[in-house]
């Protein structure tokens, strides 16, 4: 168990390490660490290894000059220069949460990114400023579509945020396929099977076996098969990766390049420009007083977690266990698997940097 705070410094020095600028390290090891804190630990400091890697690779610009290359009053398309996508996220946001502030609503298309962490860290950005948030990404292709023995699509995330009056706000933050590949390498790190349901051997039948991915395999769009909606996901996943890649000029499809981590994928020669991502803000009094909404957003969420439960549970409102988690964390620490310990010292070792 590691406490956020030391855990946060030693992110932060290691970004600063390969070049990133003290607001950037600190962004980005932000995003980072509010991922563990919300039990998401699949995309927190686990992910830092990569990012280092990206940089060795030469595919990430630890310096780069984000900027706006086509534009209308609500819309815009952003360059990310290679940066991080820690950082070229938030930036982005920004940006449409600038144009919503004109138009009512601001939707920028990215391009030319990297890896942005857990999407709804970015959608919440928009809460403060009494908008609502969203965020979506695809990602290196580890997804057979229904009925497909090719991988074609990533696990795709869509983030949405909505403030509330008193209540904390609605984050429904989720991948479009059964699970997000971090879940297998966490249960590959333990030496554990996954559930039949997340993913298909290389013969496109139900596996258990959580290196089935690395050896042939991919994972199962949201459905798991056609009988359970499978269809839906493919279709979801579908629409961020055409959103993200194929509107804003990135790379789509089996051509979006994989993150460091993937040591098993190489990238097809590309169709665009790096990893792409989409982002909205809604100005809620566009459409009604922000007042009245998120009274009335109050209300929703109470009654749904009124609801009249199962035995022995509750119903949650999305964003309600992660909020409970980053409570736990933030007072117990968060817990570091120890292979991703093991890569955190060697990464200290090499900068200089003491965990």
């Amino acid at each position: 168990m590691i406490h956020a705070k030391p855990l946060r410094s030693f992110t932060e020095h290691i970004f600063r390490a390969i070049g990133c600028s003290d607001d950037d390290a600190q962004l980005a090891a932000d995003v980072l660490i509010s991922a563990d804190l919300r039990g998401v630990d699949s995309h927190g400091v686990a992910r830092l290894p990569g990012y280092v890697r990206l940089y060795d690779l030469g595919r990430l610009n630890p310096t780069p000059t984000i900027r706006v290359v086509n534009e209308t009053p609500s819309t815009a398309v952003v360059d990310g220069d290679r940066g991080l996508g820690l950082v070229v996220g938030p930036w982005a946001m920004r940006v449409a949460i600038e144009k919503a502030r004109v138009a009512g609503t601001g939707w920028v298309a990215v391009r030319n990114s990297n890896h942005f962490g857990i999407a709804g860290y970015h959608a919440l950005l928009a809460v403060e400023h009494d908008m609502i948030g969203q965020a979506m990404t695809h990602a290196a292709p580890l997804v057979a579509p229904t009925f497909s023995l090719d991988k074609l699509l990533g696990t795709n995330p869509i983030a949405v945020a909505i403030p509330a009056a008193t209540e904390p706000p609605f984050l429904a933050d989720f991948a479009s396929t059964a699970v997000a590949y971090g879940k297998l390498e966490i249960l590959q790190r333990k030496g554990q099977p996954i559930p039949e349901g997340w993913a298909q051997g290389a013969d496109g039948q139900p596996t258990t076996d959580a290196n089935a991915v690395k050896n042939g395999g991919a994972l199962l769009p949201l459905g798991s098969d056609r009988e359970h909606g499978s269809h839906k996901g493919y279709g979801l996943g579908a629409i961020v990766d055409i959103f993200s890649g194929v509107l804003s000029g990135a790379n789509y499809g089996p051509w979006v390049p994989p993150f460091a981590t993937a040591g098993f994928m190489t990238a097809d020669e590309g169709v665009g420009s790096g990893t792409g991502h989409f982002f909205g803000a809604m100005r809620i009094d566009a459409f009604r007083p922000a007042d009245d909404f998120k009274n009335h957003m109050d209300t929703w969420i109470q009654r749904f977690r009124s609801a009249k439960a199962v035995e022995g549970k509750h119903v949650l409102v999305p964003g309600d266990p992660e909020r409970e988690m980053e409570s736990q964390r933030l007072v117990e620490g968060i817990p570091v698997h120890e292979t991703v310990l093991k890569s955190l010292e060697e990464l200290g070792e090499r900068f200089g940097v003491r965990l």
